[in-house]
């Protein structure tokens, strides 16, 4: 495993034992495209498979399935990385057909997940967006996002990029339990410090919300994100697609029991008497009494503490392939 100053120290608990592997992938492209009318983007990058993280929660686990692999601790500990990330996506980028959007940086797993310290994949990745003017997104749990301040400043004075640091709760032991190799709480609010120091836009996400487990904390949460810097708030609600019902009950009767019930009864009051419910629209949200009161006290507190007052808009317009990429143009035929 990387060693990563993640605020953790000698006080706290040990983070469970993970003997992890790093493997390359050989991509043949970079850019993955969607058409899901409910995530607000329609193309992403994702530097990792898998992550080391380890959020209980985490609703990407399932995709480690489709490798033979298991969305339990393979998930943890069997992660890909893509060497040629930033090759592939000078190339694609330079296509005369490709059209300019905002691409998402992760979606299934932290781009600035440990092994990028020293793989450095995403930050390839940015200096590519930069040198074509391209807009991006990008959400973490991690501080080291605040490497790449460098890189994302002057994006950022051009509308080119908004991150989202994501902060679940500001219990640290509950942080650990339920993330635990992810930064702690604070280490992230001096993430978001460090981002809008450098003159970055920033948001919290405040993802995922679970009714009875750490909804309690959505104010104070959205508060201290406000105080660091964030300027911008955003809240999902707990999804449990697949195998992460199970892996979550599971985790949940060990580690809250006192609690376990009451968070199934009130995460299957969002989901029509279900785990999950999969269908756009109903996925990111929930429905239902709780969900509503849940969404009603997070437009209230944004309002009070003066977040999502000026949305961020990312420019496409300025998009560029540098000169050196461009095919060289025809000679003519001085003798034709």
């Amino acid at each position: 495993m990387h060693s990563f100053d993640d605020g953790w120290g000698e006080d706290d608990a040990p983070a469970p034992a993970l003997k992890t592997s790093l493997t390359p992938e050989r991509a043949r492209t970079i850019i993955s495209r969607n058409d899901s009318p409910d995530v607000g983007f329609d193309r992403s990058i994702n530097t990792y498979r898998g992550c080391e993280h380890g959020c209980i929660y985490c609703y990407a686990r399932p995709a480690h399935a489709y490798m033979g692999l298991s969305p339990g601790l393979d998930f943890e500990s069997k992660l890909f990385f893509k060497p040629e990330a930033a090759r592939l996506l000078e190339r694609e980028l330079a296509r005369p057909s490709y059209r300019c959007a905002p691409i998402h940086l992760g979606g299934n797993t932290d781009v600035y997940q440990p092994s990028e310290r020293s793989q450095r994949v995403t930050r390839g990745v940015i200096e590519v967006l930069g040198r074509f003017r391209h807009p991006f997104s990008v959400i973490t749990k991690s501080a080291l996002i605040g490497r790449d301040a460098d890189l994302m400043a002057p994006m950022a004075a051009q509308g080119l990029v908004k991150a989202y640091v994501s902060i679940t709760t500001l219990d640290r032991k509950l942080a650990r339990d339920m993330e635990p190799r992810a930064a702690t709480p604070e280490r992230r609010l001096e993430a978001i410090r460090t981002l809008t120091r450098a003159g970055v836009p920033v948001g919290v996400g405040f993802a995922p919300v679970i009714a009875g487990l750490n909804d309690h904390e959505m104010e104070a949460v959205l508060e201290r994100a406000y105080d660091a810097g964030a300027r911008s708030g955003m809240m999902v609600a707990l999804r449990l697609p697949r195998e992460i019902a199970d892996l979550f009950r599971e985790w949940l009767e060990a580690a809250r029991p006192d609690r376990a019930a009451r968070v199934m009864s009130l995460v299957r009051q969002m989901r029509n008497g279900r785990d999950n419910d999969s269908s756009f629209g109903a996925r990111m949200v929930g429905s239902g009494p709780v969900a509503e009161m849940l969404h009603r006290r997070f437009t209230l507190a944004c309002t009070r503490i003066g977040l999502n007052l000026q949305p961020t808009r990312l420019r496409s317009d300025l998009f560029r392939v540098p000169l050196d990429l461009k095919p060289a143009a025809p000679q003519l035929d001085l003798f034709g």
